[in-house]
């Protein structure tokens, strides 16, 4: 985008860092702030080993690592910002003490983004001098290759300031996703939750284990949400009639008690259950072997998906 030259990060967590490798791999100048010791340090080696994806995917003209910098003090980080990522942890009182002393020492024209999964703008927002240039701009893991971001504008946020956030990320390549009316954990979080909930319940009443449930996932819906997503996936169900025909035969089920809303009590039962099976499905593979598969996976998949999205086949028979 022609107006933000200059990004800051303030946070280099997990999704901090993701930040950085996608800001850096799109041609910015990033600089990064955080307290933690060894902050730095940790930082450039997450960039490092994240770069080889990025590469894969496409860098724009201009992309280095060497347009990072690490800057210890937030008020200097931010200062000359254009765009600036908020990523610190998911605490609301911390949240909004670190975005008072951004805003506070910001461009008055800077954009404020927090990647907050769950906590809704207008609370984040209230008490900010410049509301008007803050929204929730929450992506997913890893950062530097899903490409879907929600951007959450709060009651004090003005259009101006969400259309160039908007602007900003879809420059980037990314699925910018207006999140017209804001709820706590926004779209995407609030359908992973479902799933999960259900996924515990299944296992706390043995039903079935962590790999079996992920396996009923991975080789089922899985497979079709890659593409298409519930609805369309539902629409194809409904044969030649389509949805219409779908909810006429399959929504009478929608009263029956298959799913359970709320989550089941955390037991020390269940925790086991969770981390044991989770550790025995990982057998000989360590952390870093399973991140690591998963990105390269990522890429190819999201290669495969973007010839397949309804967007590619619009434009393929466009073309023809």
């Amino acid at each position: 985008m022609a107006d933000i030259k200059k990004v800051a990060v303030v946070g280099t967590g997990v999704i901090g860092n993701g930040w950085i490798t996608r800001f850096l791999a799109n041609g910015y100048d990033v600089v990064a702030t955080d307290p933690a010791d060894g902050a730095e340090e940790r930082m450039r080696k997450a960039v490092d080993h994240a770069w080889p994806y990025v590469e894969e995917l496409g860098l724009v003209e201009g992309a280095s690592k060497d347009r990072l910098s690490f800057e210890k003090d937030l008020a200097t980080a931010v200062s000359d910002a254009d765009f600036i990522q908020e990523n610190v942890p998911e605490v609301e009182d911390l949240k909004e003490s670190v975005l008072k002393n951004i805003d506070s020492h910001a461009k008055e024209d800077a954009i404020i983004g927090s990647s907050t999964s769950g906590i809704k703008p207008s609370y984040l927002q209230r008490g900010l001098s410049h509301p008007e240039r803050f929204v929730v701009a929450h992506p997913f893991h890893p950062v530097y290759i899903l490409p879907l971001v929600e951007v959450v504008p709060g009651q004090a946020t003005t259009k101006a300031y969400t259309d160039r956030a908007m602007a900003f990320f879809e420059g980037m390549n990314m699925k910018a996703l207006l999140v017209r009316h804001e709820i706590e954990g926004h779209i995407a979080d609030r359908l992973l939750e479902a799933i999960w909930r259900e996924s515990l319940h299944i296992v706390n009443e043995g039903i079935a284990t962590t790999e079996e449930v992920d396996n009923a996932f991975i080789y089922g819906a899985g497979l079709r949400y890659a593409q298409y997503g519930p609805f369309l996936t539902f629409h194809l169900a409904g044969g030649e009639g389509g949805m219409r025909h779908m909810l006429k035969q399959f929504g009478p089920a929608l009263k029956k008690p298959w799913t359970k809303l709320e989550a089941p009590e955390l037991t020390d039962e269940l925790h086991d259950r969770v981390v044991e099976g989770c550790e025995d499905q990982s057998r000989d593979c360590s952390l870093s072997e399973l991140d690591k598969n998963r990105n390269e996976f990522l890429v190819k998949l999201l290669d495969l998906v973007k010839d397949y999205w309804p967007e590619a086949q619009q434009v393929k028979k466009s073309n023809e």
